[in-house]
């Protein structure tokens, strides 16, 4: 009689590929063969106040220096990569759960935004991108004449 190892996760991947795909989207995209590199996205979350948008991207493990921030004709990316760390020749690798390459994650951002005045922070793995709003002038009410 032979032992059969019970792995009680084994049909989650599958599971939450049919389930979840807005959690798998950020889940590593495709795989660069020359590179070695997944293309993955990180997470984010986007909130608003009277001031200001702003976007919380998660970011652990990538130096300021490989994220690169753009605005374009109304669209923020937020790109970078998250290089993997030299393995040392006596450690044995038991799993390897965290995506390293290179990301992209673009906002389309609403009409009422200072892009001049835009700046980002990046603090305990945490990437913040500020984006002030422009104060919108109100419709002034007028009076048209019916002829």
């Amino acid at each position: 009689m032979s032992l059969i190892r019970w792995e009680p996760f084994k049909g989650f991947d599958e599971f939450f590929e049919r389930a979840a795909p807005s959690v798998v989207g950020r889940w590593p995209r495709l795989f660069d063969e020359e590179s070695g590199k997944f293309e993955w996205a990180p997470a984010a979350d986007i909130s608003e106040t009277e001031k200001e948008y702003l976007v919380k991207a998660e970011l652990p493990g990538v130096k300021r220096e490989d994220v690169n921030i753009t605005l374009d004709d109304g669209v923020i990316t937020i790109m970078g990569e998250r290089k993997q760390e030299k393995e040392e020749t006596d450690e044995k690798r038991h799993r390897v759960e965290r995506f390293y390459g290179t990301f992209s994650r673009s906002f389309g951002l609403p009409e009422n935004v200072d892009d001049k005045a835009i700046r980002a922070e990046s603090k305990d793995g945490v990437l913040y991108v500020h984006i002030p709003k422009i104060k919108a002038e109100k419709a002034k009410s007028v009076q048209i004449r019916v002829q």
